[in-house]
């Protein structure tokens, strides 16, 4: 208990517990958030822990979610794909219509999936394509759809290494842009 904004996703998420841990400090434990971010997740593993009781006993004000990074591409043999863009969008929309189930008095702000990779990177057209449809999710009231990736991006579309140095994780400069570009939406929510 005593959450009230929730954090979940994958890696990208988890990782506010180091390269963005003084962000999180300052803006995010003050406010009674849990970062239930874990490395390597895919939407069907979130799906998983919240069948399996994760959710149990709290009741967050906001649900910070951004999932579906590592449905994309292909398996460890470079070889089998993950999950088809269909396969993710019905992932992530799998997740939120959960989220909803469980926590029907808690917003949802559902982030868009970060951009990876160069610009010619299979996964990024991939991303590209999910964000256009989960954007849809975005009912105004109790789910609100943010697309921060343009603060990441240069203006001729690459990803500069200053700021996601393997072209997939933030910094903690990462983490600064982040959380200024989603915390008037945020605090928006929380009212």
């Amino acid at each position: 208990g005593g959450i009230d904004i929730l954090f979940m996703g994958d890696s990208i998420t988890d990782f506010w517990r180091n390269r963005g841990s003084n962000v999180w400090n300052q803006y995010y434990a003050p406010r009674h958030a849990a970062n239930f971010g874990i490395s390597g997740d895919r939407t069907q593993h979130v799906l998983w822990r919240m069948d399996n009781g994760e959710l149990d006993g709290i009741k967050p004000k906001v649900v910070v979610l951004m999932i579906g990074t590592n449905n994309t591409g292909k398996e460890r043999d470079n070889k089998t794909p993950r999950n088809t863009v269909p396969e993710t969008i019905e992932g992530v929309q799998a997740v939120v219509g959960d989220l909803r189930a469980r926590l029907p008095d808690s917003k949802i702000l559902l982030l868009a999936i970060f951009p990876r990779g160069t610009l010619d990177d299979p996964q990024r057209a991939q991303v590209a394509l999910i964000n256009t449809v989960i954007a849809k999710l975005d009912d105004g009231k109790m789910v609100r759809y943010l697309d921060i990736d343009p603060k990441f991006i240069e203006a001729d579309g690459t990803l500069p290494r200053s700021i996601m140095p393997d072209l997939l994780h933030p910094n903690a400069h990462g983490y600064q842009i982040w959380a200024d570009a989603m915390n008037p939406t945020l605090d928006e929510m929380l009212k």
